[in-house]
């Protein structure tokens, strides 16, 4: 009993360290506590981009696409400071914006980015260049991205919408999947003679 109280101890602590390390490295927002710059999505396909922080100012931008997703890049009262993937910023009332993680496929050529079934897997469909995606998982260079009925892993640098490095819903057992694909994918290659 004692070594499972040292034990639990030590998980606290070293819990403890991380978290406070990582909120000593990143920015903190004034109004939500929550870490700047983030990423967001529009909540509605209505929203208007202002100059600055009030009704009174006037509007920069229209955005007309539910799920496009901003970064955001200060705060005030109501307010959110927004930019996005074309550069521009604005101000947006907070009632606009979700946390719903989403991205905008880019691609420097205009082509179309594969869709694999699993990190360095099968390739199981295309998306174009423009098309907004929920990010479903992110891990360091990759994220399962889907639209519509349609899922699969793009590398993180064709989407505009999460920070390099960023992580996003990777539970513990995401090894284990990665090695049960890994082995399909082995598999089929080995039936198709490739």
């Amino acid at each position: 009993m004692l070594l499972y109280k040292i034990s639990m101890h030590t998980i606290i602590i070293f819990i403890s360290i991380i978290f406070f390390h990582q909120l000593g490295h990143a920015n903190i927002g004034n109004e939500t506590g929550l870490e700047i710059p983030r990423y967001v999505s529009l909540k509605s396909d209505d929203a208007n981009i202002r100059v600055g922080p009030s009704k009174n100012y006037p509007i920069e931008i229209k955005l007309i696409k539910k799920n496009y997703p901003l970064k955001v890049l200060d705060e005030y009262e109501e307010w959110r400071k927004v930019e996005d993937f074309n550069r521009n910023i604005g101000w947006i009332h907070k009632s606009l914006i979700s946390g719903i993680r989403t991205g905008i496929i880019l691609s420097n050529d205009n082509k179309k980015i594969q869709l694999l079934n699993t990190l360095d897997g099968d390739v199981i469909g295309e998306i174009g260049n423009g098309n907004i995606v929920f990010l479903e998982k992110c891990k360091i260079d990759w994220c399962l991205v889907s639209l519509g009925d349609f899922e699969g892993w793009i590398d993180k640098n064709y989407i505009w919408g999460v920070k390099e490095k960023e992580i996003i819903k990777i539970n513990i057992f995401q090894r284990f999947e990665d090695i049960y694909w890994k082995s399909v994918n082995y598999l089929n290659k080995i039936r198709k003679g490739i």
